[in-house]
């Protein structure tokens, strides 16, 4: 089939389009390769994409509305994975318009362009911060989610409200997958697995944030890029049990869905840097510090519905991912 996948040179992105493309889809991937961080790096990972014949680069803003316009109607895709998006907890805070203009208006030039285009399945990128304030753990996809702690969580919020609107008034399926914590070779360099090797290496003291009482779910790129190829497979429909009367924040009558992708595993924040500090052969200087404004201390992942509706369940261990990112790290930049 072909599949319209936006972000492209995007961590995520890029590994997804590369697994689509080695099994025979046609992939049409949008990024606009803007520089939030290390624009090489984005050009590196595209440039693994481009090997494949099947890949068709579109580099623009999803947020032209014009522009998405045109790219639907050119190249007419059977499902669409939107994986743009302004990414990050503490830039929000920064920058709050770059989370609108990309993960609000973007997103919904995206579902228009579903909508008008006889698109089958829509797959979008959300957030465990979506979990903000909830404290009842594991997070359930069951769980109410109406306490967002930082604007890019309220964003992801948002894009799983606007889904649900047209899969309710468009009968266009729709799933939303709420990540924990990617990491991985060709990882974002603003995430704390690449800044932390990279202080590491150079003896420079890394910041240990909420003084290392961080619990994570981490979750490793392939796990991520299983999850989403099985659930673009298994289009999105009604759930004949929802009902008005005791609204499952989970489900819908209408074709819509949500599910957890992590690893069902919570690793201490402690536990990381040292299997981190193992595979390095080096030990962090560690500078502790307060939690930061908008973040959260534990995210941990309820992945029963993900098994239940398409047989998957993360499983990578941090022992194994950290070490396959330390040995693409070494590599990549010959350290």
């Amino acid at each position: 089939m072909k599949v319209l996948i936006t972000g492209t040179a995007g961590f995520i992105g890029s590994n997804l389009a590369i697994r689509l493309l080695e099994r025979g889809d046609e992939v049409v991937g949008i990024d606009n390769l803007n520089d939030y961080y290390d624009v090489s790096l984005k050009k590196a990972r595209l440039e693994r994409v481009k090997a494949y014949p099947g890949f068709t680069e579109v580099r623009e803003n999803i947020e032209d509305r014009s522009i998405i316009e045109d790219v639907f109607k050119t190249h007419q895709p059977d499902r669409v994975v939107n994986l743009a998006a302004q990414a990050g907890v503490r830039y929000s805070l920064e920058n709050p318009h770059a989370y609108v203009d990309t993960n609000i208006v973007g997103f919904v030039n995206i579902l228009e362009g579903c909508r008008h285009n006889n698109v089958k399945h829509l797959v979008y990128a959300s957030s465990s911060s979506v979990y903000g304030a909830n404290t009842n753990y594991p997070f359930s996809i069951h769980n109410n989610v109406d306490h967002p702690v930082s604007l890019y969580a309220a964003s992801k919020k948002s894009n799983e409200l606007m889904a649900h609107t047209y899969s309710h008034l468009f009968n266009l399926p729709t799933t939303g997958l709420r990540f924990f914590t990617v990491y991985g070779p060709w990882g974002r360099p603003d995430m704390a697995l690449f800044m932390f090797t990279k202080k590491i290496l150079a003896g420079e003291p890394i910041d240990v944030f909420n003084y290392g009482d961080h619990k994570r779910d981490f979750t490793y790129i392939e796990d991520i890029v299983e999850g989403v190829i099985r659930t673009l497979d298994h289009v999105a429909s009604a759930s004949p049990e929802w009902t008005g009367d005791n609204p499952d924040p989970g489900t819908s009558q209408a074709p819509w869905r949500i599910y957890n992708i992590g690893n069902n595993n919570p690793c201490t924040l402690m536990r990381y840097i040292e299997v981190l500090e193992e595979c390095l052969g080096k030990k962090a200087i560690k500078n502790m510090l307060p939690l930061q404004p908008g973040d959260v201390p534990y995210t941990y992942a309820n992945t029963d519905d993900l098994m239940n509706d398409v047989g998957y369940k993360p499983d990578t261990s941090v022992e194994d991912g950290i070490a396959r990112f330390v040995e693409w790290y070494r590599d990549y930049y010959k350290v």
